[in-house]
């Protein structure tokens, strides 16, 4: 895939961007090229205020980033993994609904989130990461976008214990096969840098990022 180069919006190029500010630009809508053409320059949407709903695009100053080769898999979590059944965009719907629903503090995955990525989904952008238990349940998963060999992880959830992991892990996985080269988590945390993310400068994920989307 081409990223895409224009956007009917005009967000600021990089060198124009605050430098002690996450938010980057404020404004425009979910709309599949304006959300596309945000990721392939560093870009991702969330609310600035989650009362007031103004969409705000974000570049973290230090960006969360799970090096390829550096997933940490532990033994217990090898274990876990054999416990469950992992598939790709069987329930992308299902999926995100989870994730609007696994959290109840500060989650900004409402029904217009749900809808804009569904359609990214539909054109073949957006995919999801399902992980079913021995029931035929789904109990964990993820969902993200993919431009090219860069894989935007927005959001996951589990039902049972190491489920989120073992999507995450499964994700890795595939994207080694594929020859990917970035797998981008937004922030880091300390349960995702248990898993092996790193921060990156802002600077060096864009970087990163405009190679990793060319075809």
């Amino acid at each position: 895939m081409q990223p895409p180069t224009e956007c009917r919006w005009q967000f600021l190029p990089h060198s124009e961007w605050p430098a002690d500010d996450e938010v980057v630009a404020i404004g425009a809508d979910l709309e599949p090229d304006t959300v596309l053409y945000a990721y392939a320059h560093g870009m991702f949407p969330m609310y600035v205020d989650k009362k007031s709903r103004m969409l705000g695009w974000w570049s973290p100053l230090e960006r969360g980033v799970i090096p390829l080769d550096g997933f940490r898999i532990t033994r217990s979590l090898r274990s876990s993994a054999q416990d469950f059944v992992c598939t790709v965009n069987v329930a992308f719907g299902h999926v995100m609904q989870e994730c609007a629903t696994a959290r109840t503090d500060g989650n900004w995955i409402n029904q217009e989130f749900i809808d804009a990525y569904t359609t990214l989904h539909q054109l073949g952008h957006a995919h999801s990461v399902e992980v079913w238990n021995k029931k035929g349940e789904l109990v964990g998963g993820l969902y993200g976008l993919r431009i090219n060999g860069f894989f935007a992880g927005e959001s996951m959830f589990h039902r049972e214990s190491d489920a989120s992991k073992v999507a995450l892990m499964y994700l890795v996985d595939l994207m080694n096969l594929d020859g990917m080269q970035l797998l981008d988590t937004q922030w880091n945390t300390d349960h995702l840098a248990s898993l092996g993310c790193t921060s990156v400068a802002r600077a060096d994920y864009l970087a990163l990022l405009a190679t990793a989307i060319q075809p």
